[in-house]
């Protein structure tokens, strides 16, 4: 298959793209800058530029693309960025691949969005029969996978990747807290109670491959099987390097340090997902469990 990724360089799209040529697979990264060698594309959302004729040949895009949510402060600049940078970048591919529906050809659009579109849910199981929640990630994950309406309407086969925390050492959330565990300063934040549905990075890649053919559309929880409670995960962190985890961080802690919404809706608040849809299409978890992942990948 010939593959168009954006978000290629990414901590998901880097894994992706090696796992993908190494299965020989043809892979057409889309850049800002000026390509580098003959599998870039310079592309710009901003402006609405980007080579129809790289998607012309495609057979599937993934859109990957989207600033890091906890990157920052959320403040009004940082907003506008976090959604543009979802939502232009979805917008100009989508419309794009409605363009060259009428050739006929059978184009699958993969497209990044994130289990934070279920809001707060407590204790309650959600899939992907779940109604959407409230609050700023949920707003913007709504307008993100709005944008793909012009190519699901064109006849594209259109998957939404509601991915949850993807565990890897090369980055985001586990690669942030190592080195504090490995001093022993872990500790659970605030109540422990809330939930956190996490995926590691070789599911996440062997996910995202698998919906490439598979008979599914819309919504996909991209989580492993098992959510586990901070408590849960502090606890299985700690065993996994070997060092106790006696410390908790009061809800106060990181209110003052990123802000209040922030803390909220990213560390304080949580969702259990499960894969339903995932599962039913015939995936099958390497890692299915926090303890797996975590042996695993450390």
């Amino acid at each position: 298959m010939h593959i168009v990724i954006s978000g290629a360089s990414g901590l998901v799209g880097t894994a992706l793209q090696q796992q993908l040529r190494s299965d020989g697979h043809t892979v057409t990264s889309l850049v800002r800058t000026s390509p580098t060698n003959d599998n870039e594309s310079t592309w710009d959302p901003y402006s609405g530029s980007i080579d129809i004729e790289v998607l012309r040949s495609a057979d599937a895009v993934i859109n990957l693309s989207g600033a890091g949510i906890g990157d920052r402060r959320w403040s009004q600049s940082y907003r506008k960025t976090l959604l543009e940078s979802r939502t232009k970048t979805t917008s100009l591919l989508s419309s794009s691949l409605a363009t060259l529906a009428a050739d006929g050809k059978h184009r699958t659009l993969l497209n990044s969005s994130a289990i934070g579109i279920y809001g707060d849910r407590g204790d309650e199981e959600v899939d992907e029969r779940s109604q959407h929640g409230s609050g700023f990630l949920a707003d913007i994950c709504l307008d993100w996978e709005a944008a793909t309406t012009p190519a699901e309407q064109a006849g594209v086969r259109v998957v939404h990747l509601r991915t949850g925390i993807v565990m890897s050492k090369k980055g985001g959330v586990l690669k942030k807290l190592l080195p504090l565990f490995k001093l022993g300063l872990g500790g659970r934040l605030g109540s422990g109670r809330q939930w956190q549905s996490w995926i590691s990075i070789d599911d996440e890649v062997g996910a995202i491959i698998h919906l490439l053919t598979a008979d599914v559309q819309g919504a996909v929880n991209l989580t492993a099987p098992n959510p586990v409670t901070n408590q849960q995960f502090t606890a299985a962190l700690g065993r996994a390097v070997r060092r106790p985890t006696f410390f908790s961080v009061p809800a106060f802690a990181p209110k003052l340090l990123v802000g209040s919404e922030f803390a909220e809706q990213l560390l304080l608040t949580g969702q259990r997902v499960l894969p339903t849809r995932l599962e039913q299409s015939g995936y099958v978890f390497t890692h299915s469990t926090l303890d797996e992942a975590l042996t695993a990948l450390l």
